[in-house]
C-alpha cells in the first residue's frame, strides 16, 4: 500500500433498513483485498434518483445485506492491487461501472431471472473513503474530468450514451426530445448536440429551459403551460421525435408515443411516476415505433463513452457537491429535483 493510504481505518455511510434517519455515517476498516481486487481511494460520488429510491423507500434493498453502504457511482485513484491485478497499477485514476462483470455483449441474466446485480443495489456501494473493486468492475477515468466530473459517467452518462450511441445510432439532422434537465436528460442533450442533432427539452421550469438552451438545446417546452406533445408537432411540422429518453416512465409512455416519429426510438430510462408503463397501440403499431428499456449499458460502452467525452470535451453538468459528511443535505438536495447531478465529494 503506497503513501495514500495513511490508517487501517476510514469512514463510510450505511443504512441498516430503508428510511433516512436509519443512515450512519460510520468508522470502519479499510478492506483487505482478493488477489483480483484493487483498492480505491474514492475521491467523489454522484448521486442517482435510485439512491433515493433505495434510501427512503427501500426499492432495490437486499435484506441481510445490513449495514449496507449505498450509491454506485465512484471516482478515484488505485493506492494498492492485488496480485492477479492486471489491467491497473497504483496512481491510476478509475471510475466504478454501474453493473458489474458485465464487459460486453448482450445484457446478463435471463428471460426468468433478470440480471439485478448493481453497486448500490443488490450489491454493496461505494460511499465511503475507500472502496475494495474487482479490476474488472472499473475502466481508467477520462483525462479531461476532475474526480467530481467524472463520478457522473458511470450511470447517468453511460445511460444516455447507451440509448443514444451504442443502441439509437445517433447521426446528424435526428431530433432528440430529453424529459427535464436531470443527469440522465442533461447527458443526453450534450451528446446529441455533439452529434449535430435538433433536440427538444421539456421541464415544468422556464429557468431550467433557458440553462438548458446555453448547453445546446434548439427548443424548449415548459410542459406545464399546454400540451407538450402538441407543442413538437408544431415545431417538427407534424413529423414527430426520431430519439425519446423517456425519463418519467409509467403511463406517460402515452404521450411519448404520440410524440414519436414514424420509426422512432423510445428508450425507457424512469420511473417517476411508476413502473408499469402503458400507452395506446395504434399509433406505436402505425408509426413502427421502437420501445426499448435501457438499463444502464456494458463496460466496454463505458469505454466508449469515456473516449468520447475526452474527444469532445464534454463537461458533466454538477448542480451541487457536498462534504461526506452532508450526505443527507445531498439526499434532500436530489429530492428537490438538480439541474444535473449532485456529487458528494469524499477526498479532497
Amino acid at each position: 500500500m503506497n503513501q495514500h493510504v495513511r490508517t487501517d481505518t476510514m469512514k463510510q455511510w450505511t443504512l441498516k433498513a430503508a428510511g433516512r434517519t436509519n443512515l450512519e455515517l460510520a468508522t470502519t476498516r479499510i478492506p483487505a483485498l482478493k488477489e483480483n481486487e484493487i483498492l480505491v481511494k474514492v475521491g467523489a460520488v454522484s448521486l442517482n434518483y435510485r439512491d433515493l429510491m433505495l434510501i427512503d423507500r427501500g426499492l432495490g434493498f437486499t435484506p441481510g445485506t445490513e449495514p449496507f453502504v449505498p450509491a454506485s457511482d465512484a471516482a478515484g485513484v488505485v493506492v494498492q492491487t492485488g496480485p492477479a491485478v492486471t489491467r491497473f497499477k497504483d496512481g491510476d485514476r478509475i471510475i466504478s461501472t454501474f453493473i458489474p462483470g458485465w464487459i460486453d455483449g448482450p445484457a446478463l441474466g435471463s428471460a426468468r431471472q433478470p440480471n439485478h446485480l448493481t453497486l448500490g443495489g443488490a450489491l454493496q456501494g461505494v460511499l465511503s473513503e475507500f472502496v475494495a473493486l474487482d479490476q474488472d468492475w472499473a475502466v481508467k477515468a477520462p483525462e479531461s474530468l476532475d474526480d467530481a466530473e467524472a463520478s457522473t459517467l458511470p450511470c447517468a452518462g453511460l445511460t444516455a450514451w447507451e440509448a443514444l450511441i451504442e443502441r439509437g445510432h445517433l447521426h446528424a439532422g435526428e431530433t432528440v426530445l430529453v424529459q427535464g434537465t436531470g443527469g440522465v436528460a442533461l447527458f443526453g442533450l450534450q451528446i446529441a448536440a455533439a452529434h449535430g442533432a435538433e433536440i427538444i427539452v421539456t421541464s415544468g421550469d422556464d429557468e431550467k429551459l433557458a440553462r438548458a438552451k446555453t448547453l445546446g438545446a434548439t427548443h424548449g417546452i415548459n410542459r406545464k403551460k399546454g400540451d407538450w406533445v402538441e407543442a413538437v408537432y408544431r415545431l417538427t411540422g407534424d413529423r414527430g421525435i426520431d430519439h425519446i429518453l423517456e425519463i418519467v416512465g409509467g403511463p406517460h409512455l402515452e404521450q411519448s408515443i404520440k410524440a414519436a416519429a414514424v420509426f422512432g426510438r423510445i428508450s425507457l430510462i424512469g420511473v417517476l411516476e411508476g413502473f408499469d408503463i402503458s400507452g395506446p397501440f395504434f399509433p406505436l403499431a402505425a408509426k413502427q415505433v421502437t420501445v426499448e428499456g435501457i438499463q444502464v449499458g456494458n463496460r466496454n460502452g463505458l469505454e466508449a463513452f469515456v473516449r468520447a467525452v475526452d474527444r469532445i470535451r464534454l463537461k458533466p453538468v454538477i448542480d451541487a457537491e457536498y462534504a461526506l459528511a452532508d450526505f443527507p443535505a445531498a439526499l434532500d438536495h436530489l429530492a428537490r429535483g438538480p439541474f444535473g447531478k449532485i456529487v458528494v465529494k469524499v477526498a479532497g
